[in-house]
């Protein structure tokens, strides 16, 4: 059974807690004792339903004042898949927080409101989702019934976002009006809307396809960790551990250790429950090579005539998330797959309005929940790929070396 990684985003009140709730509720994942705790709270707030958005506001600050502030994790399963939501924030302040949940998604719902239509925070969520190369994305029309179940407040929305899309990065684009507070259209077709000819929400994310949005063709595998048990039953074993990025590994494969450019072979693969013929993302295993070369935490192995450059500037789209802004001259850590260094930010190139998409040449630093293009000097060269390539080692984390805080993320892309 396959896994999809999917996070809702929108503006406030535009329903993504309830539709998870409702997801939840109505596929029936659910304890009875997490049911009796959403009806108590949604009694105490005076409602007379019962509030599914609670199963996902789980923060004290998050219910009293109904809003969703942190990334919300849960997790279910279908017959058909198994499911990871990330509930993301719709304030503005959280924008990184979206970033956050966006950033290993399969497929992002963006919800707009029937009422209010697009909003600057909807157009924000879909640039986001475009430079993290989201590979599909779901506008869910909420609130369906508060317009009447009305077709043409449908379309107009569906094309005033389908024009402001087109100026970016969306390979697949699917729009399904519904209530989540009444669950039409989420988990089962609507009797209210039979002038729409597509399917419900958890039948689309059921049937999705994401096996080929994967990188197969590029072996990447950054070595996360080196086994050497040092016990007489297995005194000769070195195992180098990782998650696969991309690409498929097999058994008797040539590959290259970077950065020391030594060559050997893939003597054997061990996965949890034993050997292994091959291996391919995400699929998290350990390399036994058949020549004794030096490899370390943050090298990585890959195919000999198939392999990134190793470099010590970086240009990338920066998400900044601290509230003492990015400036030039400013000395960092960043964190690359499994490999640490030292940075210092050479210039900022542009801040992107990502708004209207217009870029501001004028700019001089990055504040909290800016996007721009910034230049990075490295202490250590890194094993870098185009994010559109490769969003493993396309993508880097900065972090505060007084605080050890991230504060910011970054995405490897060209202009």
């Amino acid at each position: 059974m396959d896994l999809l990684r999917f996070a809702t985003a929108g503006s406030v009140d535009d329903g993504k807690s309830t539709l998870i709730g409702r997801l939840l509720y109505d596929s029936k994942s659910i304890f009875e004792d997490q049911l009796e705790s959403v009806e108590l709270a949604s009694k105490s707030r005076g409602n007379d339903y019962t509030d599914l958005s609670l199963l996902t506001d789980g923060l004290r600050a998050e219910r009293e004042q109904g809003i969703t502030i942190d990334v919300a994790y849960r997790y279910f399963a279908t017959p058909r898949r198994k499911f990871i939501i990330a509930d993301t924030p719709g304030h503005e302040q959280y924008t990184r927080n979206m970033v956050t949940g966006a950033s290993t998604a399969d497929l992002a719902i963006i919800l707009v409101d029937a009422r209010k239509g697009l909003t600057e925070q909807s157009r924000r969520h879909a640039t986001i989702a475009s430079l993290l190369r989201v590979p599909h994305v779901v506008l869910a029309i909420n609130k369906m019934d508060l317009v009447d179940w009305s077709e043409d407040r449908f379309e107009e929305i569906y094309r005033d976002f389908a024009d402001f899309s087109s100026k970016l990065d969306i390979p697949d684009l699917t729009a399904i009006p519904l209530s989540a507070l009444l669950g039409d259209n989420v988990v089962t077709r609507s009797a209210h809307m039979d002038w729409y000819g597509g399917t419900s929400l958890l039948h689309h994310l059921e049937h999705v396809h994401i096996a080929s949005d994967r990188n197969l063709q590029d072996v990447r595998f950054p070595v996360q960790y080196v086994i050497r048990p040092q016990q007489s039953a297995v005194q000769d074993y070195r195992g180098f551990a990782g998650q696969v990025a991309s690409g498929i590994i097999k058994v008797g494969d040539e590959v290259l250790a970077l950065p020391s450019g030594l060559t050997t072979t893939v003597a054997a693969i061990d996965g949890p429950n034993g050997p292994l013929d091959e291996a391919h993302p995400p699929m998290s295993v350990t390399l036994r090579l058949a020549d004794e070369i030096d490899v370390s935490r943050g090298d990585i192995i890959c195919r000999v005539g198939n392999h990134p450059a190793p470099t010590q500037d970086v240009e990338a789209m920066v998400c900044w998330m601290d509230a003492d802004a990015m400036t030039v001259g400013r000395k960092l850590g960043i964190l690359h797959t499994t490999r640490m260094a030292r940075a210092l930010v050479k210039d900022i190139a542009y801040q992107l309005n990502i708004n209207t998409l217009h870029r501001d040449t004028d700019t001089h630093e990055l504040g909290l929940n800016s996007i721009g293009r910034v230049k990075l000097r490295v202490t250590t060269p890194l094993l870098l790929d185009d994010y559109d390539d490769n969003r493993t080692t396309g993508s880097f984390i900065l972090i505060d070396e007084a605080t050890h805080r991230t504060v910011g993320a970054g995405v490897v892309r060209g202009t």
